[in-house]
């Protein structure tokens, strides 16, 4: 218990003593400083992440780094099984990448300033034509340089299980033209879900798969796309 409420507090007050990073990235976005600005928020960002799974106990193994290019966005497909899912992707996955996230983020201060510099879009699944303007943004997005996570389950499965993936999580890649990495997330549930809210150190792998290209595919290729990733990311699971 001792280390989740440690946990929280370090969660709001690293954000608080950053904000001058935040002033300075602010600054570097209205001078046109594209490269400078991605570079640092990414940095920024990524440190962040790993000093919350540090400070949570938390060790990631990461397999397959070598599948990611390194100079072309891709859109990343990942399998959604807890809370830390984000830091660890983000800590982790050693390219700039921004989020599809549900738009009640949007009500976090600071977490949205951040995750808006990273180029996320956040989602209202409950509204069908918002969540297509969604897409086409994050589509755009991508076709500009910066690099896409999804969770095509559209919500956590808390365990090893995994679930349906929804076929409109994969228009994002289709319409970029992007390749799509799956990712396999193994074990990350076991830190903060299988307790409620109570953080328990643990070791979670990060299975990176080879990429799957988007472009010219017939529209049978495309309709198959989403069991053919839930079936790569399933196989790794087991």
């Amino acid at each position: 218990m001792v280390r989740t409420i440690v946990w929280f507090i370090y969660f709001w007050l690293y954000l608080v003593l950053i904000l001058p990073d935040l002033w300075k990235v602010n600054k570097m976005e209205k001078l046109g400083q594209k490269e400078k600005h991605d570079s640092v928020v990414f940095q920024i960002v990524r440190k962040w992440a790993r000093s919350l799974l540090s400070l949570a106990g938390v060790t990631v193994d990461v397999r397959g780094s070598e599948h990611i290019p390194d100079h072309e966005a891709v859109v990343f497909i990942s399998n959604h099984q807890g809370n830390f899912d984000i830091p660890i992707l983000l800590g982790f996955i050693d390219k700039p990448k921004a989020f599809i996230a549900k738009v009640e983020i949007l009500k976090m201060p600071l977490i949205r300033t951040w995750m808006t510099h990273m180029k996320c879009v956040f989602m209202d699944r409950s509204d069908i034509r918002q969540s297509l303007r969604t897409i086409s943004q994050a589509a755009d997005y991508v076709k500009q340089g910066y690099s896409m996570v999804i969770f095509p389950e559209g919500t956590r499965s808390k365990g090893n299980s995994i679930g349906e993936f929804k076929p409109g999580s994969f228009k994002l890649a289709l319409k970029a033209g992007a390749p799509i990495i799956p990712v396999t997330i193994r074990g990350s549930y076991r830190i903060m879900e299988q307790q409620g809210f109570i953080i328990k150190p643990g070791k979670v792998e990060v299975i990176i798969s080879e990429p799957i290209s988007t472009k010219r595919l017939s529209k049978e290729e495309e309709a198959l796309l989403p069991d053919r990733v839930r079936g790569i990311i399933e196989k790794n699971l087991t």
